[in-house]
């Protein structure tokens, strides 16, 4: 029995983005289309996001214009596509506190938001650094830091420590420390409700991973790891998360899903949205009924 439908969600794109920020090592060898997503898991009574992406105003649009992001859409639009809307959503997992990812907080009224206490803290720590360290902050909205403590005040805001084991049913989420941000998690759908390697188990994986060759370096033969081109922390840490995250789809590239990947719409049931942005089908509930047919 399949717990959760899932989708993977455009909301806007960068048309042309450095290949070397997506795989680490790789200057000077061009550009690639890098689209900006979120994940829809829909269940019984449980509608979830990982990531909401961000609010295209203010910093964050001066910032997302700045790299070249385009055809930006509100989760009002994007969620339309799977026929439910910001207010329906219950639950929220923050993988890290980057504008792309969590720059769209206020869009969600009623959901109760998930992240690492790590992620918070070290972010928190590091805007008091001062000036001279402003470079560590490069992705991050001090606004969105100040409205996830707001979100605590309110009582809708988790701060996970570490490892937690069916958070929701059947989801699970995992530290990465010190990897891409200094408290990035991925999330673990087991959609069999078992052991993780049924063939039923999705890693949803945030930025630890944006394109399936840092998965297998482009050489599916005789594959090796490379990192994104960008981590606050370590790029060692990087790839050993990246064969965490692997062994837990028992090495089933597929499974583990980058939201920056443009092929998932290749590999995966889609179409694209009103807005020409795809929606993407990872897998269907039988109650469900497909919105990519």
């Amino acid at each position: 029995m399949m717990h959760y439908s899932i989708w993977v969600l455009e909301y806007a794109r960068v048309e042309q983005h450095p290949l070397s920020a997506t795989l680490y090592g790789s200057h000077n060898a061009g550009t690639c289309c890098l689209p900006f997503s979120y994940v829809l898991l829909k269940g019984d009574g449980i509608v979830a996001l990982v990531d909401v992406g961000h609010n295209h105003v203010d910093y964050k649009k001066e910032f997302a214009e700045q790299i070249g992001v385009t055809n930006w859409r509100s989760p009002t639009d994007v969620l339309a596509e799977c026929g439910v809307g910001p207010q329906d959503v219950t639950h929220v997992f923050i993988t890290h506190a980057h504008f792309d990812h969590m720059g769209g907080l206020e869009f969600f009224p009623n959901a109760t938001f998930y992240i690492q206490e790590r992620e918070l803290t070290s972010w928190v720590s590091t805007m008091a650094l001062g000036r001279r360290f402003r470079s560590l902050m490069g992705g991050i909205d001090p606004s969105d830091i100040m409205r996830l403590v707001d979100l605590g005040r309110q009582g809708r805001l988790v701060a996970v420590d570490g490892f937690r084991e069916n958070i929701l049913p059947n989801i699970d989420v995992h530290p990465a420390f010190d990897t891409h941000t200094p408290g990035s998690q991925y999330v673990v759908v087991r959609n069999g409700g078992g052991d993780e390697r049924t063939g039923d188990t999705w890693v949803l994986a945030g930025d630890l991973v944006y394109k399936h060759e840092n998965l297998h370096g482009g050489d599916e033969k005789d594959p090796f790891y490379i990192p994104v081109g960008l981590a606050t922390g370590s790029q060692t840490r990087l790839i050993m998360t990246s064969d965490e995250m692997l062994r837990r789809v028992d090495g089933e590239v597929s499974r583990v899903i980058p939201v920056h990947e443009e092929r998932l719409k290749d590999l995966f049931p889609s179409r694209p949205s009103k807005h020409g942005l795809q929606v993407i089908q990872l897998c269907l509930r039988q109650s469900d009924v497909s919105v990519v047919d």
